[in-house]
């Protein structure tokens, strides 16, 4: 498509370039004119896409478009351009380019349009919009941005917040295993157990096993089982009586970890191992495997714990 310029010859881009590489000097968003417009979106598009946005003034779907369109093309971080052509004041480009309405939205790359639509369009498509255009890197940079900041607002006890950033990442993408996860972990956080298992269910079906959905999985199964405790005075009083009543130790687990003293809860399963391993179908051993799975290998008490078990078993 060529435009023509104010002096009767077709506008055009220069050289070709690749098409990957660093965006081009400037902002990611500029306002364009019929004499910038071969470089701020030809000879610009040949680097990086380059989002033409057809607007003006009295445009009521425009004023809504244009901020969310500025606002997913600067959280891509350059892999996008955006350029708003003020149609009131460039009618030859809208003319050359049958601009019918606005807003009207054309996407360029290596100088030629490649994409478009019509209309005032959710934030949520024009993610997608933008994703398809840079070929995923753009959305997948701007969600894991979003994920860290989820879960840094998570570590500092924002579980609000956490849970909008990671319910926002889910709107994007349903199913999004480490989203859904963090979500769960948030339920888990204000004890609504109910939610936090209904939310774990959200995950896409080839996520399922999941590093971060087996982790809260596990936790939230502890949970559930340790809403089943019994009274911790009672259940000493019978272990004073009877070191060997494994059943009050593995209760006494339960409710020590849900007054939240898992260290205690590990020590006194561990204490079941190493006096009778086979217990109840290794229940002691397998609870063990579950909290190892709920805090993650990489925890101090993962690996302290491991190494205890080890030595029992295989001594």
């Amino acid at each position: 498509m060529a435009l023509i310029g104010p002096t009767g010859r077709p506008l055009s881009g220069g050289a070709a370039k690749p098409a990957s590489g660093p965006a081009p000097p400037g902002g990611v968003v500029k306002d364009a004119s019929l004499e910038t417009f071969a470089a701020d979106v030809l000879d610009a598009s040949r680097q990086v896409p380059v989002i033409v946005d057809f607007w003006a003034p009295w445009c009521g779907p425009c004023k809504q478009l244009g901020p969310l369109l500025e606002k997913v093309v600067n959280e891509a971080k350059g892999a996008v351009r955006l350029v708003k052509i003020n149609i009131d004041e460039n009618q030859e480009i809208a003319r050359q380019l049958r601009v019918q309405s606005i807003p009207t939205v054309y996407a360029f790359r290596d100088g030629q349009p490649v994409d478009g639509f019509m209309g005032a369009i959710p934030e949520s498509q024009l993610r997608a919009f933008v994703q398809q255009l840079t070929g995923g890197a753009a959305g997948q940079d701007q969600m894991e941005d979003v994920l860290a900041a989820a879960d840094e607002a998570y570590a500092s006890g924002d579980v609000g917040g956490a849970a909008q950033a990671y319910g926002q990442v889910l709107q994007d993408e349903p199913g999004h295993p480490r989203a859904v996860a963090g979500l769960a972990r948030c339920y888990l956080k204000s004890g609504d157990i109910e939610r936090a298992r209904k939310t774990l269910g959200l995950v896409r079906p080839d996520a399922v096993a999941d590093e971060a959905i087996r982790t809260v999985d596990a936790e939230l199964k502890l949970r559930e089982q340790a809403a089943s405790a019994g009274d911790s005075a009672e259940l000493r009083k019978r272990l004073e009586q009877d070191p060997n009543d494994h059943r009050a130790r593995f209760d006494l687990a339960l409710a020590r970890d849900a007054k939240g003293d898992r260290e205690g809860a590990i020590q006194e399963l561990l204490e079941i191992v190493r006096r009778d391993r086979t217990w109840n179908d290794e229940a002691a051993r397998k609870h063990l495997v579950t909290f190892f799975e709920a805090m993650g290998p990489t925890d101090p008490r993962t690996i302290a714990a491991r190494r205890q078990l080890s030595s029992m078993l295989f001594s």
